[in-house]
């Protein structure tokens, strides 16, 4: 709690600066979600359209909604108009950008019950009193000052902190053993925002494994529990009949799903996410332009946004495939069934910390319209790990840098871009020392970088060049007119080649971790059956 609270009074302070910056359109959206909840009947709220930003969320965020809009009345009455829409008086902005540091404090306090458990996360390695001092303070600091919150929270506008937050609590209850709070907590969330359903199938094997069967013994009917089984089920049915019930009864059950999941939108979010989706779409970019320019098909038959737009809610491939959401949902199943097979078999809290990473790694790779800012989904869980390894630290190290320059397109005014760069500047050097520090890393030959090998650290300086080329470069070449879309596409092909890089790395280091903690227990087991052989030699002998 002391390492915490000096943290959390700068991260404040800084948040405070943002109050009167740049915003984006979700800005409104939540501005006029305030307005729905608060004047409208409880039957309206999933079918009022008089914006185009209609309320998308669970219900358990339209009822947070709801709850803000009560304190909101107080600071100016004409936000919570419905008709008013791009209302934004200065009282409104204060009010929404307090709502979310205030909000934050759930994060905190998630980081705050995380050190009762951040023993789990550290290496072995034997270090001084002063030194462990030194390592509590670095995941807080990572958490508290994650560059991406402060660029989606605090100046783009979200609420991921609380959203976060909740997460966070809810796997610190399940690395603590209390199972049934933690799937509590994550069914709020499920109910909050449902993109968390990315890691949901983690969550779904760990309990059933460790909480119903007994997790260090083998499988059998006869270590199971209905009794743990039907305390599971009635958290999860309560929760899910809190929220979903009111509309259930009001026969809206389908008005709602429609809000929460409009698979209409298409395959990849108006600012690509960088994925797989991103080197796809991006492939068939370079292909339509080659097969324009050698006159295989005719510059008038490709759509404008297809070659030069971009910003656009669907996108329709030219020469590739365009892919259904069917395909996507398959290609996230099949990344996530490796690890979910690993921690059934072997069901421990580090495999489930592991395994939760690698299904929300795979559900932003494959998944369909995946938005940039789901890869704060894969950064803050594998932020716990950073004093497992060297080899944890390495990779949070490529995918923070690569996941929070990822979140550049989403700010692009001139102030707050030169913000955000100096955020990430100072983020990524702090961040680097600190780890290198931890793991007593120093530059080598073999290196740039600390922690990082040669190619890395060329991968991670190349986003210099390519910041570089997308505020100067562009304008200086003359691109701005024919290819508009070209920085944008750049940053997600440049980052999903990082991402999906860290993809790999992680899930070879999962299962070479847990291979060799299946080989050495076998071998245990096989030491003590013929230790107990030898043992029964001897008494025969003596008999």
């Amino acid at each position: 709690m002391a390492v915490v609270w000096p943290l959390v009074a700068g991260a404040t302070l800084l948040k405070l600066l943002f109050i009167s910056s740049y915003r984006s359109t979700d800005f409104e959206v939540h501005r006029n979600w305030l307005a729905i909840t608060h004047s409208l009947p409880v039957s309206k709220w999933y079918t009022e359209d008089t914006s185009p930003w209609t309320l998308d969320y669970p219900p358990f965020f339209a009822w947070f909604e709801w709850l803000l809009s009560l304190v909101a009345q107080y600071f100016d009455p004409q936000m919570l108009v419905v008709s008013n829409l791009y209302y934004a008086s200065q009282s409104t902005v204060i009010f929404q950008r307090l709502s979310v540091i205030f909000t934050d404090l759930v994060y905190i306090y998630a980081i705050t019950e995380f050190q009762n458990v951040s023993s789990l996360m550290m290496s072995s390695k034997k270090i001084s009193a002063s030194f462990a001092t030194f390592a509590q303070r670095i995941v807080p600091i990572l958490l508290i000052f994650n560059i991406g919150l402060f660029i989606v929270d605090h100046i783009h506008f979200q609420y991921n902190g609380l959203l976060f937050g909740i997460l966070l609590l809810s796997i610190i209850r399940i690395l603590e053993e209390k199972h049934i709070e933690g799937a509590f907590w994550f069914c709020i969330l499920l109910n909050m925002k449902h993109i968390f359903l990315y890691c949901a199938p983690s969550f779904f094997v760990y309990l059933l494994r460790a909480h119903c069967f007994q997790a260090h013994k083998p499988i059998s009917f006869n270590r199971f529990s209905f009794k743990n089984l039907l305390a599971l089920a009635s958290v999860v049915k309560i929760v899910f009949a809190l929220s979903l019930g009111p509309f259930m009864i009001m026969r809206q059950h389908g008005q709602l799903l429609s809000r929460l999941f409009p698979f209409k939108r298409g395959l990849v979010h108006s600012y690509w996410a960088p994925n797989f989706w991103a080197l796809y779409s991006g492939l068939d970019k370079i292909l339509t332009f080659l097969c324009v320019r050698v006159g295989l098909i005719s510059r008038e038959s490709v759509p404008e946004a297809s070659m030069t737009g971009g910003v656009v809610q669907t996108y329709k491939h030219i020469i590739l495939p365009s892919i259904p959401p069917a395909v996507t949902f398959v290609l996230t199943v099949l990344a996530m069934m490796p690890a979910l097979a690993i921690l059934w078999m072997k069901p421990t809290k580090t495999a489930f910390l592991r395994t939760l990473i690698l299904c929300s790694f795979a559900s932003f790779l494959f998944g369909w319209h995946v938005h940039e800012k789901a890869v704060l989904m894969i950064i803050i869980p594998m932020t716990l790990f950073v004093l497992n390894s060297r080899e944890d630290a390495r990779l949070f190290l490529l995918l923070s840098v690569t996941g929070f320059y990822s979140l550049f397109p989403l700010i692009y005014s001139p102030l707050e871009s030169m913000i955000k760069v100096i955020m990430m500047i100072i983020s990524s050097c702090v961040s680097f020392e600190m780890l290198s520090t931890y793991y007593s890393s120093k530059i080598s030959q073999e290196s740039i970088l600390p922690l990082l090998n040669t190619p890395e650290s060329i991968y991670i300086l190349g986003f210099i060049i390519l910041g570089v080329f997308n505020s100067f470069g562009f304008w200086l070449f003359q691109l701005d007119q024919r290819l508009p879309f070209l920085p944008l596409m750049l940053t997600s092909i440049y980052c999903s080649l990082g991402i999906i890089y860290c993809w790999i790395r992680f899930y070879h280091l999962f299962a070479v971790e847990e291979t060799n903690d299946f080989a050495s227990s076998s071998s245990k087991n096989s030491e003590n059956k013929d230790d107990s052989k030898s043992k029964k030699e001897n008494r025969k002998k003596h008999s």
